[in-house]
């Protein structure tokens, strides 16, 4: 299943740490800046050290503005021996006012205070900025390590280390249940199976177990409509609309038409028309709105995807026919199913319909193309004429043979149902044997 050639690299917490200290170093060293304003540039392009050199070198004021890293600051403080905390306004010693490098001032404990609930409101403490609401100041990681409590300092650190792994597009997190290792994937031959130190193998594309050849699109569709009960399903495609940029389900069950995908995809885009909200405003309708939407809709633009809805509800049930097969024989069904329910060519057609009664003669005797040998075929299609006399045992390995399932079941015309040899009406929908 797996290549003989490695495209991946397995990363243990030390690695992770000791490559993300060398990119800090790096962008650190070519810009001449702070390791801690390295940290803060390389967050905000996902940890890449080449898009941070490029867009430093193309327009350094810029990239500046946009991260929050000032040259100057903003506010000079007076010289006196008091100041005034901006968010409590009470009066302080001049020693216990801290600002960032903007230079808006605020007390120790309101820092502290505001530090503390970033933190433990998740990863969005590593973009922080000044907490003044006209201020984009970035507030770096020296101050968290001045102003926090030891717990929640070891948070933003361990924030901060998962960071270099799920914003990265060249690493992924072993998806195996308390594996704490990551994988770093090199785009080679096509091949996205990886297998970790803990010994699970998945695909590096989707992240779900190994399952070649099978697509992973096609993974993704049987495991969402057999995981869920039917009931849960027609709410999801009742209620909810994908992301347009990552496809995760979306609620609306209140305001506007505006919508913002949660991090870290955090795509705003229009409830209606799915298009993105930067080329909304007042001249399409405003938030409550849609005119793209309401013309697309009279010219018949969405008419296939409510169609597509609609049939998704209607297969419900021959999924679940499926499903019950697939889990209480995993080893034949999934393949049977897969093939039922995708439109394969005639080649891979056969390449399951071959694997399968191998499968279900125990693997017996299984080619190199997926192709049953001439004992097994013999044994799935024909019967001996020691057990009978009747028809003959042979039957050529290239030429066609009945397999088992044909003998114990008949598929249903109208809903595809199997139903066993005995019965003459459907079990799902009643339908006449024909």
């Amino acid at each position: 299943m797996f290549g003989n050639k490695q495209n991946f690299t397995i990363l243990r917490e030390f690695d992770i740490q000791q490559r993300q200290e060398d990119d800090i170093t790096r962008v650190s060293t070519v810009l001449s800046i702070t390791r801690v304003a390295s940290s803060i540039l390389l967050r905000h392009f996902n940890w890449s050290v080449s898009k941070v050199h490029d867009a430093w070198f193309a327009d350094e004021d810029r990239v500046r503005k946009t991260v929050g890293l000032l040259e100057e600051p903003i506010v000079r403080l007076p010289n006196a021996r008091e100041l005034t905390c901006g968010i409590c306004f009470d009066t302080f010693p001049r020693d216990s006012i801290k600002s960032a490098a903007c230079g808006h001032p605020f007390c120790s404990t309101c820092w502290e205070g505001y530090i503390s609930t970033s933190i433990n409101d998740g990863p969005g403490c590593l973009m922080l900025r000044c907490p003044d609401p006209s201020c984009g100041a970035a507030v770096g990681q020296d101050m968290i390590n001045s102003l926090a409590s030891n717990e929640d300092k070891e948070k933003y650190c361990r924030y901060l280390l998962r960071s270099y792994i799920e914003d990265s597009k060249k690493t992924k997190w072993c998806p195996a249940p308390g594996c704490e290792y990551a994988v770093n994937f090199e785009a080679g031959n096509g091949n996205y199976d990886v297998i970790c130190f803990c010994s699970y193998g998945f695909c590096w594309n989707c992240t779900e177990e190994a399952h070649r050849p099978v697509d992973c699109g096609t993974v993704a569709k049987w495991i969402l409509k057999n995981s869920a009960e039917s009931e849960n399903m027609n709410w999801i495609l009742a209620n909810s609309k994908p992301c347009p940029k990552c496809k995760r389900p979306i609620e609306k069950n209140q305001g506007c038409m505006h919508m913002t995908c949660t991090p870290p995809c955090k795509f705003e885009f229009c409830w209606l028309c799915l298009g993105a909200w930067a080329d909304h405003g007042e001249r399409t309708g405003g938030f409550y709105a849609c005119n793209r939407y309401e013309v697309a809709k009279q010219e018949g633009v969405y008419d296939e995807a409510e169609r597509r809805r609609e049939m998704a509800k209607n297969s419900l049930e021959r999924y679940t026919h499926y499903y019950e097969r697939w889990a209480s024989n995993q080893s034949v069904y999934i393949i049977f199913s897969l093939l039922s329910l995708c439109n394969c060519n005639s080649v891979t057609r056969n390449y399951f319909e071959n694997l399968v009664r191998a499968l279900e003669n125990g693997l017996s005797d299984v080619d190199s193309n997926g192709a049953c040998s001439k004992t097994s075929t013999k044994n799935v299609g024909g019967s001996s004429k020691g057990r009978g006399g009747r028809g003959k045992g042979t039957t050529r390995a290239g030429g066609s043979s009945k397999s088992a399932d044909d003998t114990l079941y008949w598929s249903c015309e109208q809903c595809t149902y199997a139903n066993v040899k005995s019965a003459t009406r459907c079990e799902m929908c009643n339908q006449q044997r024909r």
